[in-house]
């Protein structure tokens, strides 16, 4: 079933409380990444989404912010342009400590979640809000209920392990991973997920196993490739190496004498 989040209770009604807002949620920024709608469904707010992501990346938000709302405006129904806009307006209020446009921001991403209920990154931009404007376990109940109401949904699953990574809860976050593979096993998110968790746990040979299925399905990832390479030195620097000495040894202890 998909599940509709217009109007429902996991959308969180509560202004957001600044007084412990946290900034410094790890990683979220280079994680939260802008999306261009592929082309088709208006050209034009294709076009204006491509050009508010380059102001975006450049540092230009107002003029991002422009773009996105003239995209929303030519193609209404595209929920990117609404998590593009909200992306925005997170990042602005949180550098700026500015509740309004956290407010802004969190009505943007329900928008978005309207047109498209199992829009990932907008339930992962929300819940970190929720996290950051200290409402944590609506964080959870809301990525939770996802996961509930799309049980065959690898990506809420992953989401959800996010969460409880960022929260040190590795062992749940393991479990929901697990969950993940089992509902898909080509998911190259999920094994780079779990890889990063066995890195974590100090099990290299297995986080190595990881990460290769991963790459192995996405080939478009640098971090992981570069994390392969880096654990298959360390682990080739600390096997034991033969010298031609030892070879010689231990020929020579197990050969009979002529």
């Amino acid at each position: 079933m998909t599940l509709s989040f217009a109007a429902n209770t996991s959308q969180p009604k509560r202004s957001p409380r600044l007084r412990r807002l946290r900034r410094g949620w790890p990683g979220y920024w280079s994680l939260l990444a802008l999306l261009i709608p592929l082309a088709g469904c208006g050209m034009s707010a294709h076009g204006l989404n491509t050009q508010g992501v380059k102001f975006y990346q450049r540092g230009q938000y107002q003029a991002a912010l422009g773009q996105f709302q003239r995209a929303m405006s030519a193609d209404p129904y595209n929920a990117d342009g609404y998590y593009n806009a909200a992306a925005t307006y997170h990042r602005l209020g949180i550098a700026r400590t500015d509740r309004q446009l956290l407010e802004q921001s969190e009505a943007l991403y329900n928008q978005c979640l309207d047109f498209d209920a199992d829009h990932v990154e907008c339930h992962r931009g929300l819940a970190v809000l929720l996290i950051q404007t200290d409402r944590k376990q609506e964080a959870y109940d809301f990525m939770e209920k996802w996961a509930i109401q799309d049980p065959k949904n690898a990506e809420a699953r992953i989401e959800l392990a996010r969460l409880h990574h960022e929260a040190g809860d590795l062992e749940t976050a393991s479990l929901q991973l697990q969950q993940a593979l089992a509902l898909d096993s080509r998911n190259p998110r999920a094994w780079t997920a779990m890889g990063h968790l066995r890195d974590q746990s100090g099990d290299t040979a297995q986080a190595l196993e990881n990460y290769q299925r991963s790459y192995a399905l996405n080939r478009s990832q640098p971090d992981v490739a570069h994390r392969i390479a880096t654990i298959s030195q360390g682990l080739n620097k600390s096997a034991p190496s033969t010298s031609d000495d030892d070879r010689r040894m231990v020929d020579t202890g197990s050969t009979p004498p002529r």
